[in-house]
Order: C-alpha cells, then structure tokens, then sequence
C-alpha cells in the first residue's frame, strides 16, 4: 500500500509518498519565499505559496513513483491542543480532502507536531517507540516544548505538554540573532557553521520556571555582543549555546517518573551540531537521521501506514 503524506507548514511546503511494503520513500519539499531581511511570512502569503508550490511538488512525487495511493495522511494543525490552527495547514488539508474525496481513499488527519515525532522514529530506526510512551522535545521556530508520548487507538499517538519556552522559541531566537549577523532565513544552518568557527565555552545559567524555559534575553546579550565588537562565530555560539543550556534544564527538571522513558528530540533546531554533540553526550537521545529533523512529509506519511495498521 501507498501513502500520500502532505505537510504545509509556517516555512515549507512538504509531500511524501511511502510504501509499506517494501519501505520505498519518495520526498519532496520547498521553502517558502520570504524577502531579505524578513522574519518570516504572513499567514494569508504563506497560505498563497503553498497552494502554488504543492501541486508541483506532487507531480514531481508520483513523476517518481506512480500510481494512485491507497491513503492520504495530512497535518491539519501545529499540535493537538484545543485550539491549535494556523491558517497554513489549509492549502494541505483542501487538496487532501478533495483527493480524497475523487478517489475514495481514506484522509488521515495528523498534526505537524506528531508529523515530526514520526519523522525521528522513523529515520532513526526506532519504530517500536511508536506506540510509546516516551517523553519527545519539538524545538522550532514554531515550538519549544518537552511532551509525554502515549498510545492512542485513534491517532496512533497521543501528545500532553509537560513544559515549554514561556517566550521567545528556540528557532526564533535563532532566525533572531541570524538577522543581526546578517544571515539569510530561516538562520539554522548558517548559524550552525558560523558556530563551529568558534573556540570559546559559554557557560550559560538558564531560566527555569516550573520546568519551562526563558529565551527571551537571547537576542538582547547576542545583540550587546555585536554592539561591543565581538566576532559573528563567538555570538553564534553563545546563541546555541544558550538555546542548548535551556534544552538541557528543561531534561533535567522532568519529573521522576518520566525520567527512565525514552527520549525524543525532533524539530528543525534539532539538526545544530553543537546540540547534539553536547545534549547527545549528557542523555540518550534519539535523534533524527541526517536531512529529516526539519519541516518534511514523511513522518506525516509513516504515521498514515502505521494507522491503518492500528
């Protein structure tokens, strides 16, 4: 059987073919445009870029692996609290509905969150964790939060917030800080390498309140950095290596009884060398394989096969 799995996310347009009998993945995926200088797009432009790019990148998918799919699974939302909706999720949720609908397949609705927990399991090789529990950290430019993993018979998993940034997130202190420095968005990648040209240690002291983080005095100390002539490497790695100390406070303030459970780290900032080499050498953390950490369709289209499955 084949999924379609589709993902329009706050930054990129994401669709993903899967088929479970032999495991073949097909992904494609494209940024949305965002003019220099900018953090970010509007909601109504981003909901415009997706509707323009998806259908290309569909025909791009089924180019290489044809054939009408048996399912289609789609992020509707960002997470699955009450409330949660981003009018970019539309353009995925209407093409998946009227495919749907003209093929008479069954629509899968997921969230973006779950989409990128899958993703992790998935490219690691940890499917078992599947079906939990464990405790899972989403760190983007969307999301900063720790959540409890558990089973669920009618969305294969279920999520419950355990802690959070109270402020600014962790991809948002980053694109903030990549700004001043003159980087392109999103800043991830290039504040990545312009951090591994640093040799100093910052022992950053995070805040904590009840287990969740403060970010918001990232940007201000980078800022004063920049302002008193210190080198773009040196404030790339105090800024990392402050989202990294709160990531880190955040591990070590969860509560006993989840402290034995697997831990899962997924989400875009997930993918900065500097994280994993210092967060991977305090915990056991399963992180995701090499190009999957950030906004992709393929754990949306995974967790499509383990559903029907369920």
């Amino acid at each position: 059987m084949t999924g379609l799995g589709l993902d329009t996310s706050n930054y990129t347009t994401s669709v993903a073919l899967y088929r479970d009998d032999d495991g073949t993945l097909v992904s494609r995926r494209k940024l949305l445009p965002v003019k220099p200088g900018e953090l970010g797009l509007r909601q109504s432009d981003a909901v415009f870029h997706h509707t323009v790019q998806l259908p290309a990148l569909m025909q791009e998918a089924f180019d290489e692996m044809p054939g009408a799919p048996d399912r289609i699974a789609v992020s509707i939302s960002p997470t699955g609290e009450a409330g949660s909706y981003m009018p970019c999720f539309l353009p995925g949720k209407t093409m998946a509905q009227g495919l749907g609908a003209a093929l008479g397949i069954p629509v899968i609705p997921v969230t973006h969150q779950a989409g990128h927990i899958a993703a992790v399991l998935y490219s690691a090789g940890r499917t078992e964790l599947v079906y939990g529990p464990f405790v899972a950290f989403h760190v983007s430019g969307g999301t900063t939060e720790a959540v409890a993993v558990t089973p669920d018979e009618k969305t294969v998993f279920a999520c419950r917030p355990l802690a959070r940034s109270l402020d600014l997130k962790a991809g948002q202190a980053i694109d903030r800080v990549g700004k001043l420095l003159g980087l392109p968005f999103p800043a991830g990648k290039a504040l990545d390498a312009l951090s591994l040209q640093s040799d100093k240690t910052y022992r950053v002291r995070p805040f904590l309140r009840d287990g969740s983080c403060s970010l918001s005095g990232v940007e201000n100390r980078c800022r004063a950095m920049l302002e008193k002539g210190e080198s773009a490497p040196d404030i790339a790695n105090y800024c990392l290596s402050a989202v990294i100390a709160a990531l880190e406070g955040m591990v070590l303030a969860l509560d006993e009884s989840f402290r034995d459970m697997p831990l899962v780290f997924s989400g875009g900032v997930t993918e900065n060398t500097l994280l994993r080499r210092s967060l991977g050498a305090k915990f056991d953390i399963v992180f995701a394989g090499q190009g999957f950490a950030a906004d992709n369709a393929t754990g949306v289209a995974w967790l499509g096969s383990v559903w029907s499955r369920v």
